[in-house]
């Protein structure tokens, strides 16, 4: 078979909740104290998977990290009883299901070696999240195994990496050389530039990338500071297209000259600031959609609710499917609980392009795989999570047991103590 993009979504785990840890986002932030639904929120996931196995799209799974994170606070010399509350909630936090931070992946037709290789995104801008690369280098470990990857462990701090969602590659196919994009922040205001260019020229470097097709491209300070913690919140692309907002670049007008002179055929799809203000495009993620291509050719985009409710928002999209543009097909999806957590539809998968035969099977799913994780959800998922609710044992227990139920399911019980 030959090799196609496939899509690894992280399950959503039992323990989220809205504890407001991410500073910088500003739908985790809003919503914090908030009661979740664990439940709900991951068979929400569990439906757009199979939305995506209905457009004819391979699909993989990641799994959620164990939690509480016992290891990383007898690292820190507690244990969760003992813990102080800022610590519980940084232990017990679910952020591991938006794979998009999950590593930045280069596909074999770009690398030196001619394998795909994948590096852990160390994620040491926020305390809550620094904890879960060990866990995600686990699990990549044994969905790449094959000789055909290679996966790397983390950049080393000070140097903050945070994945796919910094990481954009263009080409005229999947299976085609590319052109890796790697987008870093300088400043930023009242928030923190989450990915150093540091830590992106090592990636590049670890996977063996030509420097003559890689770029590396500055965020705008505009679009941190509006609350695009992640270029994924402002940019998007698909093979040969890209599509960004007007204000998602430092030197857009640089940036585009470059990917025109490596790829000619590039579409490149700028919603003006006039249509679409900087603060619809955030609030509504139409950036942090899915774009991607289907089995006939043609791009679609994965869309959240909130962009079909944001008027301006869903305008501009249908006047560019009327005109023909290079997006030609909009699919909506209801993914409201990790939404009101500060992550759409593409903070929730890692893109892979590779041969599905090199990956144990365990990590990939069709209809029926999907629908016996959502049977193990709806038995031991939590119902609602209330933030002063944390420190109840009964409902680390019910976490733990179903992060249990779930990989006894899958067969993944190696995981267990990873």
């Amino acid at each position: 078979m030959a090799v196609r993009e496939i899509n690894f979504d992280g399950i959503v785990g039992p323990s989220h909740n809205y504890a407001g840890l991410s500073h910088g986002n500003l739908a985790a932030t809003r919503n914090a104290g908030a009661v979740s639904h664990p439940r709900a929120a991951a068979l929400q996931g569990i439906a757009k998977m199979h939305a995506n196995l209905a457009l004819g799209l391979a699909q993989g799974i990641l799994l959620p990290h164990p939690r509480p994170d016992h290891r990383w606070l007898a690292a820190l010399a507690t244990d969760y009883a003992a813990a102080p509350a800022h610590l519980k909630a940084q232990a017990l936090s679910a952020s591991a299901m938006w794979a998009a931070n999950a590593a930045t992946v280069s596909p074999a037709p770009d690398t030196a070696d001619g394998r795909c290789h994948l590096s852990v995104a160390n994620l040491v801008t926020m305390a809550h999240r620094s904890h879960e690369w060990p866990e995600t280098l686990a699990q990549l470990r044994l969905a790449f195994a094959h000789e055909s990857f290679a996966v790397h462990p983390p950049v080393p701090a000070p140097f903050g990496d945070e994945g796919a969602a910094n990481h954009m590659r263009l080409s005229a196919g999947h299976g085609q050389p590319g052109v890796e994009v790697f987008v870093y922040g300088v400043g930023g205001g009242p928030f923190p530039a989450r990915q150093h260019r540091e830590a992106s020229a090592a990636v590049a470097r670890a996977h063996g990338l030509d420097p003559t097709r890689t770029l590396f491209v500055q965020q705008s300070d505009a679009a941190i500071a509006a609350g695009a913690f992640h270029n994924d919140v402002v940019a998007v692309a698909n093979e040969r297209v890209l599509f960004c907002h007007e204000q998602a670049f430092a030197d857009a007008p640089g940036f585009y000259a470059d990917l025109r002179r490596l790829l000619p055929e590039v579409e490149i799809v700028e919603v003006p600031a006039a249509r679409v203000p900087l603060e619809d495009a955030i609030a509504s993620y139409l950036f942090n959609a899915q774009l991607v291509t289907l089995p006939d050719g043609v791009q679609a985009l994965v869309l959240p609710e909130e962009a079909r409710a944001t008027p301006s928002v869903w305008n501009w999209l249908q006047e560019h499917v009327a005109g023909n543009g290079p997006i030609r097909r909009l699919e909506v999806v209801d993914v409201r609980e990790s939404m009101a957590n500060g992550g759409g539809p593409a903070c929730l998968r890692l893109r892979v392009v590779a041969n599905p035969a090199t990956i144990d099977p365990r990590f990939l799913v069709d209809e029926a795989k999907l629908d016996r994780i959502a049977e193990v959800i709806r038995g031991h998922w939590p119902e609602t999570i209330a933030h002063d609710a944390i420190a109840d044992p009964a409902l680390i227990e019910q976490i733990e047991t179903a992060r249990g139920a779930l990989l006894e399911t899958l067969e993944l019980v190696e995981l267990t103590d990873s």
